[in-house]
């Protein structure tokens, strides 16, 4: 069977529209407790978190419909951020943890995404057995069987607690001046609240969620406005989340932004240094620049590249015993800390550097020189293959043959939205264009 309700990262859709109606929500919560509740137990919990999109009302309590009526017992945590979920899910030993959010993407959108009872997000094969059991016929628990649900008031105080454990000197913030950006999103309490706590002067950003300006002009997919708030304040730091909270840009005191690859870079030399580099290599996907690549090599260390999306960065960090990862877009994970991307807990590490270097964070945030990437999307209407056209073959084709071994071409579908991405590498700014551009528009007429 073809996964048709699961991406790279869990259900997604625009909110109200199939996949991302009610309906499916109360089908997949029903589908999910009957795949983790096989011994007919009244024991089994899930906990539940969600952004601050309006339709997360509507996903979380179709949710809890779907996951009640088969015999699990929910704990809501209210707007929490994702690495939260993976966190807590493990923390109060529940067997499932949702987060619902669409990340970085609009209001109008939404998604759900599924934790195991390791904190870590399922597999292909959990998801595709959910997937499955949803196609069919789902028993629903005897009456006197069915779960109960409840709001959990600590959820989010848990998460700042822990959060704080991981910044190794907590006296080191009094002095400097913060800006975090929260995107109007998950984190709007608990990234201000962490940072106070430990010490610093905060000026928050993006912390006025009202259902529908989540991402809107803020957080980590516009760091304009937070660079802009760096200026003003005359901060000595940036920190940029998106509406989830598991991505973060980094900007210094001049408002230039860090993005994941320059942040990866700063903690694999530094954790090499200290011998704490798990495995000698970082992780990251085949869109990481060429420049940290070289940067890596220079210094000894190894650079695992996968496929795109974060899970399969965790899944290899997992399968080879690695400790830190990530990818451009800002996902950093460090599973010494965290099960999933984690924006606040890599702002606090970025943090920690400048502390222990004394360094400011201009100096911290150029780690190398970037090949030059152009990276261009194609919308298309979903349904369609257009990397199957003949013309978009030969076109990606030549685009290579031109490349010729100097640079990279990485052709791909996105997982979480309709869209063809096409990115390339090259020294050659020119050139670059010429071979991106030639994609784009065999795409274009093939959509």
């Amino acid at each position: 069977m073809s996964r048709k309700l699961f991406g790279t990262d869990g259900v997604r859709g625009t909110a109200n529209a199939h996949p991302m109606t009610a309906e499916v929500a109360l089908r997949l919560g029903a589908a999910a407790g009957r795949y983790f509740r096989t011994d007919g137990r009244n024991g089994h919990r899930v906990v539940i978190g969600k952004d601050t999109r309006l339709s997360g009302y509507m996903i979380e309590n179709a949710l809890t419909a779907g996951l009640t009526s088969t015999g699990m017992n929910v704990l809501l945590l209210g707007p929490v951020p994702t690495p939260a979920v993976g966190y807590l899910t493990r923390s109060m030993r529940a067997d499932l943890g949702i987060m619902i959010s669409a990340s970085h993407n609009p209001a109008h959108d939404n998604g759900i995404k599924f934790f195991g009872p390791d904190g870590f997000k399922l597999s292909d094969e959990a998801e595709a057995a959910i997937e499955r059991i949803v196609a069919g016929a789902i028993e629903p628990a005897r009456p006197e069987n069915i779960g109960r649900a409840r709001r959990i008031d600590d959820g989010l105080g848990r998460y700042v607690e822990y959060a704080k454990t991981t910044f190794p000197a907590r006296d080191q913030l009094s002095g400097l001046k913060v800006v975090v950006d929260c995107a109007n999103g998950a984190a709007y309490k608990a990234a201000p609240e962490v940072l106070w706590e430990l010490g610093a002067e905060v000026i928050p950003v993006g912390v006025s969620p009202n259902g529908l300006n989540i991402n809107e002009r803020c957080g980590s997919t516009h760091t304009r406005t937070a660079a802009e708030a760096v200026v003003a304040h005359g901060a000595d730091l940036g920190i940029a989340l998106d509406g989830d909270a598991d991505r973060v840009m980094i900007l210094d005191e001049n408002g230039e932004v860090a993005d994941g690859d320059q942040i990866m870079a700063l903690f694999a030399a530094r954790w090499a240094a200290a011998e704490r580099l798990r495995g000698g290599a970082l992780v990251a996907t085949v869109m990481s620049n060429l420049g940290l690549e070289r940067f890596l090599a220079a210094r000894g260390i190894g650079l695992e590249r996968t496929a795109v999306g974060d899970r399969y960065v965790v899944e290899r960090m997992r399968e080879g015993g690695f400790n830190l990862g990530g990818e451009q877009s800002g996902h950093i994970v460090m599973t010494d800390y965290a099960t999933t991307g984690d924006g606040l807990i890599a702002g606090l590490q970025f943090l920690a550097a400048m502390a222990e270097s004394g360094q400011r964070a201009s100096e911290l945030v150029r780690q190398f020189e970037t090949v030059p990437q152009l990276l261009r999307n194609v919308r298309y209407a979903p349904g369609r293959e257009p990397l199957e056209a003949g013309p978009v073959r030969q076109a990606i084709a030549r685009a290579e043959a031109r490349l010729n071994g100097t640079g990279r071409l990485v052709i791909r579908k996105s997982g979480t939205e309709p869209l063809i991405r096409v990115m390339a590498e090259c020294e050659d700014e020119a050139l670059l264009a010429e071979v991106v551009d030639g994609i784009v528009d065999a795409v274009r007429a093939a959509v």
